[in-house]
């Protein structure tokens, strides 16, 4: 069985997009090739279910077609320079490396076709959600390839250009560790008013868990919920007349996103 799709750095969010392309039966593990030194979870489970396992960019099969490029930006401009090298030519390469532009990877990949997408870690269980920005080169049938890939680990929008990338990244790409903060910082609150440690857990976890699956099945919009939870002086309005003061959680998430958009361009060098 030819090997057609390759990944390239498959820890935690490569193994998330390959974790959802395994349970939905996209990919069969044989005709997967896995490059990096100390895969992952479930890069492991794909190895032991029939993936090649390689050590080398020299050992890259000139049968693949697709690349999924996972790898840290600090690692890539060496890495680019041995696969570049071995990649067969027009290969559709989709890259999840946080802050790194197409135009650079094209640089760094020229005889490949580019799609900068940014997933977020829910991709594992097929709830998450990807943007995606494909350069001029790409022609309709691999940018169906690409987005039927990231579809399968849950909903994908398209935008039109790097910059936006950076905003994707800034409020879906890092959002998840912003909402399993709140839980537990929920969590410690609980404990801080009296309740024990188990207590405490349980109500904030599946507070976000009930909240985020009623949002889901609702057809009213977050404010909306918001307000229909909202008595006019009652318990939650005093609690969210401290979220939503001056100095409150709006402008504190304006603040959060902006560090992790700026940070995205940083890396973009």
């Amino acid at each position: 069985m030819a090997l057609s799709h390759l990944i390239i750095g498959a820890g935690n969010m490569g193994g998330a997009l390959l974790s959802g392309w395994l349970k939905a039966k996209i990919i069969n593990p044989r005709n997967l090739a896995v490059l990096d030194p100390t895969p992952g979870t479930e890069a492991v489970f794909a190895i032991e279910r029939g993936a090649r396992h390689l050590t080398s960019p020299e050992d890259i099969p000139k049968s693949i077609d697709v690349v999924l490029l996972a790898v840290k930006p600090q690692s890539l401009s060496s890495l680019a320079r041995h696969v570049s090298a071995n990649l067969p030519a027009g290969a559709l390469l989709i890259s999840i490396i946080a802050g790194v532009s197409v135009a650079r990877l094209q640089a760094l990949f020229p005889s490949a076709r580019i799609v900068r997408a940014m997933p977020n870690t829910p991709a594992s269980i097929g709830r998450g959600v990807s943007a995606y920005v494909a350069s001029s080169e790409l022609n309709d049938e691999m940018t169906e390839k690409a987005e039927a890939l990231l579809k399968v680990s849950g909903t994908v929008v398209c935008v039109d250009s790097d910059e936006k990338i950076n905003a994707v990244t800034a409020i879906s790409g890092s959002g998840p560790a912003y909402l399993f903060y709140l839980a537990e910082t929920l969590e410690a609150a609980g404990r801080s008013l009296g309740l024990d440690p188990e207590t405490a857990a349980t109500l904030a976890q599946q507070t976000v868990i009930g909240a985020s699956a009623l949002m889901e099945a609702s057809e009213r919009s977050p404010s909306e919920l918001r307000t229909a939870v909202t008595s006019p002086g009652g318990t939650t309005q005093a609690a969210l007349d401290v979220l939503m003061s001056e100095n409150g959680l709006g402008p504190l998430m304006r603040q959060t996103t902006k560090a992790a958009m700026d940070r995205s361009r940083e890396l973009s060098g």
